[in-house]
C-alpha cells in the first residue's frame, strides 16, 4: 500500500515509520503524500488511540530531499502542495502523536517531529534548523511551533544559527519529552505510546484542540469553550467508567469513546 513509508497497528498503537534510510528518510512528493494518507488512516480507525513517527535507519528525517529542488523550483507552492496539508492533517488528529526520534531530524524533519505531541529521543538524536544553511526559512509548521515549545528568544536563536542540538540539550531546552538509550528507543516509545492508547482518547482530543487555540482566545473565550469541552467529555463512556473506577478503588478501563 506504500512505498516510502511502513505503517503497522499493534496494541491499540499505530507505527507510521518513514522508511527512505538510505537517504536518511529525506522528504518527497510521494512521502508527503503517503504520510498524510497514513494518518488520516490512523485517525479514521477505532482501533488506533496513539499514532508513532518514527524513521529507518540511522536518521529520523533529513529533511527536502534536495536532489530535486533546482533554480526554478517554486518553494511557496511545495510547501502549499506537500507539506502544509500534511501538517495541517497532523494539526487536526485528535489522538496523541508521539514521535521516536532514533538520529538526526533535520529542516522538514526537524518541523515533523515538532509538530507532534511528544517527542521520545534517543541519546544519539539530534536537531537541527537546517534551512538557513541553505539560504531559506524555517517552514512546514516550524515557526508555529518552536517558539511555543522554547520561547520567541530561543526560536529565533535556533532558526538564525542553525547549530545542531544534541538530545540532552534538547530535553534542557522543552523539545523533548524523553531521552532514553539508542537500544532502548523502541521499546521506551512502544510503553509510552502504549500508555497513551489507554487513557480517555476523546479527552485527550479535547485538550490538544484547545491548547491550541488558547494562544489566540481570551480568558472569557477559554472559560467558555472549557465549559463545552467539559460537557462533551463529561458524555463520554470513559468519563463513567472513570467516576465508577474512582468510587470501586480500582483501575479505569478506558476504552476510547
Amino acid at each position: 500500500m506504500f512505498e516510502t513509508i511502513k505503517y503497522e497497528v499493534k496494541n491499540g498503537v499505530a507505527w507510521l515509520t518513514l522508511n527512505r534510510p538510505d537517504k536518511l528518510n529525506a522528504f518527497t512528493e510521494q512521502m508527503n503524500t503517503e504520510v498524510g494518507k497514513a494518518v488520516k488512516q490512523a485517525a479514521k480507525d477505532k482501533e488506533v488511540r496513539c499514532l508513532v513517527i518514527a524513521g529507518a535507519g540511522k536518521a529520523f528525517c533529513s529533511g527536502e530531499d534536495l536532489g530535486s529542488i533546482g533554480e526554478e523550483t517554486n518553494h511557496g507552492e511545495i510547501l502549499r502542495n506537500r507539506y502544509n496539508p500534511m501538517i495541517m492533517t497532523l494539526a487536526n488528529f485528535e489522538k496523541p502523536i508521539v514521535a521516536a526520534i532514533n538520529g538526526a531530524a533535520a529542516g522538514a524533519g526537524m518541523s515533523l517531529a515538532l509538530a507532534c505531541d511528544f517527542r521520545i529521543a534517543s541519546e544519539k538524536a539530534s536537531f537541527i534548523e537546517a534551512f538557513i544553511h541553505v539560504g531559506l526559512v524555517p517552514d512546514s509548521g516550524n515557526l508555529f511551533y518552536l517558539p511555543r515549545l522554547v520561547g520567541h528568544a530561543k526560536a529565533l536563536e535556533l532558526a538564525v544559527l542553525g547549530e545542531k542540538i544534541k538530545a540532552e540539550q534538547a530535553k534542557e531546552l522543552g523539545l523533548v519529552t524523553k531521552v532514553v538509550p539508542a537500544d532502548s528507543l523502541e521499546e521506551e516509545t512502544a510503553a509510552f505510546a502504549e500508555r497513551l492508547a489507554t487513557m480517555p482518547t476523546k479527552a485527550i482530543g479535547l485538550i490538544k484542540r484547545y491548547l491550541r487555540e488558547s494562544w489566540e482566545s481570551s480568558l472569557d473565550e477559554m472559560l467558555e469553550k472549557e465549559a463545552y469541552a467539559q460537557r462533551t467529555a463529561g458524555l463520554t463512556e470513559d468519563h463513567q467508567e472513570g467516576v465508577n473506577a474512582f468510587l470501586e478503588k480500582r483501575r479505569p478501563q478506558f476504552k476510547g469513546n
